[in-house]
């Protein structure tokens, strides 16, 4: 260190920076100790010889004097107001085609010059803070004739502010008028209408940020008792953020967006940097040695090392965003699922019941897709008949009251996320949960088991009844031969191809949490009863109960039809590009199995009907475990939710499996209701 800061190879402040920063950075950015050696070494290297710590201050004065430190405070770690999808294309055109840094003009850009390799984030904020702070003091900012970013020259005018210092402020004073903008952006009204009143805290937050930098420019060289306490103005930045929380808390029954999400985010952020400004200099005016505003000084040197390294990282920027508003979906989501899962014997048999009426109809939906498979249609012709088949047979399904048993797990994966972010591991709350988990088990049970009992014998008594008019089953032993060998478990891809049907199931249920949210966030039921030639047509009561049931069951018969459109839309995707995939669904397996039966009038190859079945059983497990993991997984995530208790629950499960067994698999006894 000492060799490096006597040669005179390193001319320039740029340099010699890079050079300090190069010999401190490990070749394992995990290896903490080695940079917290290396820093701790540069340290007493500095406070052993001055000439060389006056050669550093140098080059932090020259930079602050020589570059613009607007767009390091003001931009590096915080989202532009461009929008999501805008900021989602920068960071990839960027990755992908890195933006022309200057070095030479802006701080930002050296900043990142400096720490120029993705990983260094994650050493330099793994460095114990008080060895940066011990840094800064080895420099000793407060020897005499020492300029520097927070010290005048010796030459300087009695009124003039450091370089530092004078940025600094301005870039407080600018994103407190940021703040008062997008505090009363018009989609943040609409949520909180306080906002709008003069009182708002948004609006308080820019009068006491100029009162207060006005009071520091005065009094920079004047004793502290002059100075304004930044204080209050840290107190009106946390009754903004706690309008934000407000408005997030009314989301949940107002519905949510990604353009709220990131506004709100991005809203965060700045408040965020101008508390980060504002405790700075409040330290740096308040005591001369400026000593006391290093740890805030470290606090924002690490976040600014942090955003420079995740400037164009699209997951992070993804996760940050993306999250509440998938916590926004799942609930929804959540809710819906609650109905599929019964608790007494009436919801439970009225649960067999919507299943065994959804079998019925599933066996005719299956049959129409044989047919439109024989009219040999153009790839795109069938895709859209497949689709709309699907699709306008699940809606019909939902639409009639029944229940489809795949549909559930994407469902009520929700609604047990909700409670496990509830219980927490708390004792009392567990026992709820295993009591949710053994409702759903047994309702997915007799769900499947109402699909299958009627889809088959319907599927028997359908092509029974074509024989007197058409003299022949529904199916030919030939298409019977083809659907059973599609259906084997091991000689066929029907596991691969039902799990496949899983995504879609997972997706399908995500679809039904965004398209409640979306008609509650866009107001739809409200705005549908105010259509004043619908209410002239049809009647004022005709059109609210229309509202009513399209806020009631939007987002299930979008699921019922989307999830439809996907089992067409992935057959077809195979078809175009070559590849093998395609779709099983238990319901309609179970339909085939039936249609084949009957096409081999009663007698067929019992070995591969054999396999058939149990690929038919396969199957519907892995649509119900894909969809329900894949389900649980992304509504734990959106919540935020690490359930450390997992051994215990699953102790907790196991107990009441062997104790009460009837539990996961037939409704309570009346008994047991009444003591309910």
């Amino acid at each position: 260190m000492k060799a490096l800061l006597l040669t005179s190879d390193v001319e320039t402040p740029e340099s010699l920076l890079c050079e300090l920063v190069r010999r401190i950075r490990p070749k394992n950015p995990e290896n903490i100790a080695y940079a917290s050696e290396r820093i701790a070494a540069l340290s007493v290297t500095l406070e052993t010889y001055p000439a060389l710590r006056g050669r550093v201050r140098e080059a932090f004065s020259q930079l602050f004097a020589t570059r613009r430190a607007g767009s390091l405070y003001m931009n590096l770690g915080i989202l532009p107001s461009t929008g999501f999808f805008s900021e989602t294309w920068r960071r990839i055109s960027h990755r992908l085609l890195p933006e022309v840094q200057n070095p030479e003009e802006f701080l930002g850009d050296m900043l990142q010059s400096l720490f120029d390799h993705e990983t260094d984030e994650i050493w330099v904020r793994g460095v114990d803070n008080e060895l940066w702070i011990g840094l800064l003091r080895a420099l000793h900012f407060d020897e005499t004739n020492a300029p520097d970013a927070f010290n005048l020259s010796p030459d300087a005018p009695p009124e003039a502010l450091p370089g530092g210092v004078s940025t600094l402020l301005h870039s407080l004073w600018r994103l407190s008028y940021q703040i008062t903008a997008m505090g009363f952006d018009a989609e943040l009204l609409r949520l909180d209408t306080n906002l709008a009143r003069t009182d708002s805290p948004f609006l308080a937050q820019n009068l006491e940020t100029r009162a207060f930098v006005e009071c520091c420019q005065q009094h920079w060289h004047e004793d502290a008792a002059a100075t304004d306490d930044e204080k209050q103005l840290l107190v009106l930045f946390d009754q903004c953020k706690e309008a934000i929380e407000r408005i997030h808390r009314r989301s949940v029954h107002a519905g949510t967006s990604l353009q709220l999400t990131y506004k709100l985010q991005c809203l965060r952020d700045h408040i965020s940097r101008a508390e980060q400004l504002a405790t700075i200099a409040g330290e740096l005016q308040r005591e001369k040695s400026r000593q006391t505003a290093y740890p805030a000084i470290i606090a924002l040197f690490k976040n600014l090392v942090f955003a420079s390294c995740r400037k164009n990282d699209l997951r992070t920027f993804w996760r940050q965003n993306l999250e509440i508003t998938a916590r926004r979906v799942t609930e929804y989501a959540g809710k819906a699922g609650e109905h599929y899962i019964t608790e007494t014997r009436r919801e439970y048999w009225g649960m067999a019941r919507a299943a065994m009426g959804a079998g019925a109809l599933i066996a005719i939906i299956a049959l129409l897709k044989l047919m439109l498979h024989r009219f040999n249609l153009a790839p795109l012709n069938e895709m859209l008949a497949y689709g709309l088949n699907y699709g306008l047979g699940f809606a019909m399904i939902y639409m009639l009251g029944f229940t489809i048993a795949t549909k559930q797990p994407a469902m009520t994966a929700n609604a047990l996320a909700a409670s496990i972010g509830e219980a927490r591991g708390k004792a009392r709350d567990l026992e709820n949960l295993i009591s949710l988990i053994a409702r759903t088990t047994r309702s997915q049970l007799i769900a499947i088991l109402g699909n299958v009992s009627m889809a088959i014998p319907v599927a028997v008594l359908v092509s029974l009844l074509q024989l007197p008019w058409r003299d022949q089953h529904a199916i030919s032993i030939q298409e019977a031969d083809i659907l059973l060998a599609g259906h084997h478990p091991f000689l066929s891809g029907s596991l691969f191809f039902a799990a496949i049907a899983g995504v879609c199931l997972f997706l399908s249920g995500l679809v039904a949490g965004y398209f409640d949210n979306l008609a509650t966030y866009n107001r739809v039921p409200q705005r549908i009863k105010q259509l004043a030639w619908a209410n002239r047509a049809f009647g004022a009561t005709r059109v609210a109960r229309f509202a009513d049931y399209v806020e009631a069951h939007l987002g299930a018969i979008a699921s019922n039809f989307l999830f439809g459109v996907m089992l067409a839309l992935v057959w077809s995707a195979g078809m175009l590009l070559g590849l093998p995939l395609d779709i099983r669904h238990v319901a309609f397996s179970s339909a085939y199995l039936g249609y084949a039966l009957a096409g081999y009038d009663f007698a067929p190859p019992w070995i591969t009907f054999a396999w058939a079945v149990v690929g038919v059983a396969g199957i519907g497990l892995i649509n119900l475990g894909v969809s329900f993991s894949l389900t649980l997984f992304v509504a734990l995530r959106a919540r935020g939710v690490t359930f450390s208790q997992g051994n215990q629950l699953m102790r907790g499960l196991v107990r009441r499996l062997f104790l009460h067994p009837r539990d996961f698999f037939l409704p309570p006894r009346k008994s047991d209701e009444l003591v309910k």
